[in-house]
Parts: structure tokens; C-alpha cells; sequence
């Protein structure tokens, strides 16, 4: 019998996932644990291995199409095996119609509506989906899906937090024949349009981890109330102790960074200051008691964000190998689910592209993110002298929220402070 590769469930809260590319071809041979297809979830995106060894007999689900994990997407024929015609795949049972309202009478009692309410959108929409509606207070089951058997996709819900947009109709019991009109409102101005008819131009689709790129950075713009403080650093001191230490460290198997040397810092001002390393949830604070660490990692395809966990209990060699293992394992799409989750702080650093500093968007649920800028030799004034030195700056973005203007301020002086005096025998 052929192998039925499946749509896997990377992270617990997946319910779904879309087909990025096909690495093999129908008539391919592959190996067991061979790169098959990629995917690309709420969560990561991944190349997934073969279950078996064999030959790719049949695709059913194209690139680009998105399904629920279990769903068959191939199948693989093990050597020698003929292959018997493949089975159709099966259709998603239709959805219950709508009750019109002559059935409004027979309803059920409250807690049985209630009940069967909150069954539908279980049905209807996955955990992630059900969190996000949790947390804007809105009802799943006046939204209108586009998924399969009209399951309420986390777009779909996005689109409806953004636009606001009218809630699917629900029949209502009839009013009395006084009761005048609701107000239709104003209809919506069209959109202006991109480009002009005739205009030398080129349309291509967002990628998948595009799209989830710009849904999450417009949440979480109207989520935290985003202010940005920004410091300039002297990298001086540790520009030396990098210099005397790189070969010891190239020795272990290590690339010493300047990276490694803001990450305990951060570590160490985090430690310091509990608040800028916790989250909001509803009216409560979470104090996360762990300090896991977010580095941002641009991709040609856009950008990704794993986690060095319990990246305070790493001394500097620890966290230069961590960061370097991620960093390297996210441009080669061999991330796990869980090295994307459970951040409480994160790193991103666009001064590798010469980005002087910049205003970084919060990855929520985080309530803080550190921007590092380029470093590089300037000009200073040093006990009035003039003096060449290593300098940088950095932005720290918080949620206002949570976190006051003086409490960034002392977080950045306690990560300059780290940096600026910098023990040469810390390791």
C-alpha cells in the first residue's frame, strides 16, 4: 500500500497549514527523511521529510493551498509497489443551514444555545482563531469563513478585527409595526486605486509569510500604545575584549559577535527589571520567570523570529553558539514549532545593513523589543580631548501601557552600563 504522507501539526494551537512549494516532483524517488514540501503555519515555516522511502506517485494538494494538519497532501509508493488508482479526496461535509426564523420559536433553552454555540465555533475555527476572537471580544459564528466546509481562518478573522465589517445576518424575531428604520450608514468611499490602467507595473502575490508578517505587524500596532526611547552606546571596551577573545572562541566552535555581548547585557538588565520582561494579559501582568530570548533573523523571504530559552542561565560562549545555531538553522527553514514560541523579549539588529537606528515594532505578546543600530568608528569628545571610538545607538520600543518612560530609561542605562564596563574576564 502506498504511505500517505501527511499535513503535519507543527505547534500544539495549529489547526492548518499551507503548502509553500513542492520539493518533489510525481515520479521523484525519495528518500526516508529527504525533504519533501515546505509549509508555512502560524507558527514557522518548515521543509517537511518524507515518511517513507519510495517514489512520489501522486500530489493532492497544490502549492499554495491551505488544509487542516491530517489532511493526506501525497503519496509515496515504496520500491516495487504498483500503485492502484488513487482515492478521491474526500469532500468536507457541508455545513448546517441556518435556521430561518419560523424555527426561531423552537430554539433551544439558554444553556443548551450556549452549549451548541460554543460547539459551532470549536468546529468552526481553531484554537489560535478562538484566541484572537477571545481577545477582541468578538463572536466566531457571526464571521463568515472562507476555509474548507466554512471554517473561520485566522485571515478571515484578522480582516474582520480590521475592518470591523458587518457580522453575517441572523434572523430576528419580528418587531412591532411602529418601531421605525435603523439608519442605514454611510456607504464606505471606494479605495483609491494602486496603479492606473495602462501604468508599467508588476503584480505578484504576497507569500504566505508575508501576509502573516503584515497581519501580525498591524495587530500589534493596535494593540500596545508603542513609544521608543533611543541611546547611544561606546562599544569601545568590548570591541577590545572581542578582539583578544575571538580566537578563543573560534577555537569552541564560536564566532564571537557583538551580538553576544548585547544579549547578556539585556539578559542581565531583564533580570533587573521584571517588567519589561513580562506580558499583558486582559487587567493581569505576567512576570515571566524565564528569560527567553527573540532574535530576529531577516530571510530572503521575510523575516523570523526563534528563541534561545533561558538565555540567562548562558554565559557569553553559550549565547554566541545559540545565536549562531538558530540564526543558521532559520535561513535553512529546519526550525521546530516550539524555537518560535514562548518569547518574553526580543533582539532585532538592522545595523548590519547600516541602519543607524529604527523604530522596531513589538512582537507581541512581548511588551519590549531592542533595535540595534550599526557600529562604527566616530568622533568623541573624551575628557576634552578628541577621540576616535566605537559607537552605536540602540532603540528600546515598549508598551506604554505597562511600561513608563522612566523604566525604559533605566532598562537601557542598566544594558549601557553592562556595555560601556565591561568585565575583559567575563565569559
Amino acid at each position: 500500500m502506498p504511505v500517505n504522507v501527511l499535513m503535519p501539526q507543527m505547534g500544539e494551537s495549529v489547526a492548518e497549514g499551507t503548502v509553500v512549494r513542492w520539493i518533489k516532483k510525481v515520479g521523484d524517488a525519495v528518500d526516508r527523511d529527504e525533504p519533501l514540501f515546505e509549509i508555512s503555519t502560524d507558527k514557522v515555516d518548515a521543509e517537511i521529510p518524507s515518511p517513507a522511502a519510495g517514489t512520489l506517485v501522486e500530489i493532492r494538494v497544490r502549492e499554495g493551498e491551505t488544509v487542516p494538519v491530517d489532511s493526506v497532501v501525497a503519496l509515496i509508493a515504496k520500491a516495487g509497489e504498483a500503485v492502484e488508482a488513487a482515492a478521491p479526496v474526500p469532500e468536507a461535509a457541508p455545513e448546517p443551514a441556518q435556521p430561518d426564523a419560523t424555527a426561531l420559536a423552537a430554539e433551544p433553552t439558554t444553556g443548551e444555545a450556549e452549549a451548541t454555540a460554543e460547539e459551532g465555533r470549536r468546529t468552526r475555527s481553531s484554537p489560535l482563531v478562538r484566541r484572537i476572537a477571545k481577545d477582541h471580544s468578538v463572536d466566531v459564528s457571526k464571521i463568515a469563513g472562507t476555509g474548507i466546509g466554512g471554517r473561520v481562518t485566522k485571515q478571515d478573522i484578522l480582516a474582520f478585527i480590521a475592518g470591523r465589517g458587518t457580522p453575517a445576518a441572523v434572523p430576528a424575531p419580528a418587531v412591532a409595526a411602529t418601531t421605525a428604520p435603523a439608519a442605514r450608514p454611510p456607504a464606505a468611499a471606494p479605495a483609491a486605486p494602486v496603479f492606473a490602467p495602462g501604468e508599467r507595473v508588476e503584480v505578484v502575490a504576497m507569500s504566505v509569510m508575508r501576509k502573516k508578517i503584515a497581519e501580525r505587524m498591524v495587530a500589534s500596532r493596535r494593540t500596545s500604545a508603542h513609544v521608543h526611547s533611543v541611546f547611544e552606546f561606546d562599544y569601545t571596551r568590548v570591541a577590545k575584549v572581542r578582539e583578544a577573545r575571538k580566537a578563543e572562541f573560534e577555537r569552541n566552535g564560536a564566532k564571537l559577535t557583538f551580538m553576544a555581548f548585547i544579549a547578556k547585557a539585556v539578559c542581565e538588565a531583564l533580570k533587573a527589571m521584571p517588567v519589561v520582561n513580562a506580558s499583558i494579559d486582559g487587567e493581569n501582568v505576567v512576570y515571566r520567570k524565564d528569560v527567553n530570548l527573540g532574535i530576529a533573523v531577516a530571510l530572503d523571504w521575510g523575516l523570523i523570529v526563534p528563541v534561545v530559552r533561558n538565555a540567562d542561565e548562558k554565559n557569553l560562549l553559550g549565547l554566541s553558539r545559540a545565536i549562531a545555531d538558530v540564526a543558521s538553522r532559520a535561513r535553512s527553514k529546519q526550525l521546530k514549532p516550539e524555537e518560535v514560541q514562548g518569547g518574553t523579549f526580543t533582539i532585532t539588529n538592522p545595523g548590519v545593513f547600516g541602519t543607524l537606528f529604527g523604530m522596531p515594532i513589538i512582537n507581541q505578546p512581548q511588551v519590549a523589543i531592542l533595535g540595534v543600530g550599526a557600529i562604527e568608528k566616530r568622533v568623541a569628545v573624551i575628557d576634552d580631548a578628541i577621540a576616535v571610538r566605537q559607537k552605536g545607538y540602540m532603540t528600546l520600543g515598549y508598551d506604554h501601557r505597562l511600561v513608563d518612560g522612566a523604566v525604559a530609561d533605566e532598562f537601557m542605562s542598566h544594558v549601557k552600563r553592562a556595555i560601556e564596563h565591561w568585565d575583559p574576564n567575563a565569559v
